[in-house]
């Protein structure tokens, strides 16, 4: 199913809840880098991420280098951003923070 895309109003609601999420320039995304301890943490918070991002047939943008993860989250086919990709944020910062 097709997901609508939020409103600018809605974002910035969305955005208060995701506080370390930025939203782009164009304000078709939102992006987060992290630091974990070493590559096998990372790692770890990828593969664990990666399940919730298939369950909900979203997935992320990311790239990996050692201990960093850079994450951007936008749904293509909307054409911006979704409540998919809020929920997906928040799951992430979850899988974070069990991490840290």
């Amino acid at each position: 199913m097709k997901q609508p895309r939020l409103t600018e109003q809605t974002i910035a609601e969305r955005l208060a809840e995701v506080q370390d999420w930025q939203l782009t320039e164009d304000g078709k995304a939102i992006t987060r880098s992290l630091s974990f301890g070493n590559f096998i943490e990372a790692f770890g918070f990828m593969t664990q991420c990666a399940l919730v991002a298939e369950k909900m047939n979203h997935h992320p943008e990311w790239s990996n280098v050692y201990r960093r993860v850079d994450i951007l989250l936008t749904t293509h086919d909307a054409g911006g951003l979704t409540e998919l990709d809020f929920k997906l944020a928040a799951a992430m910062d979850k899988a974070a923070a069990r991490r840290g």
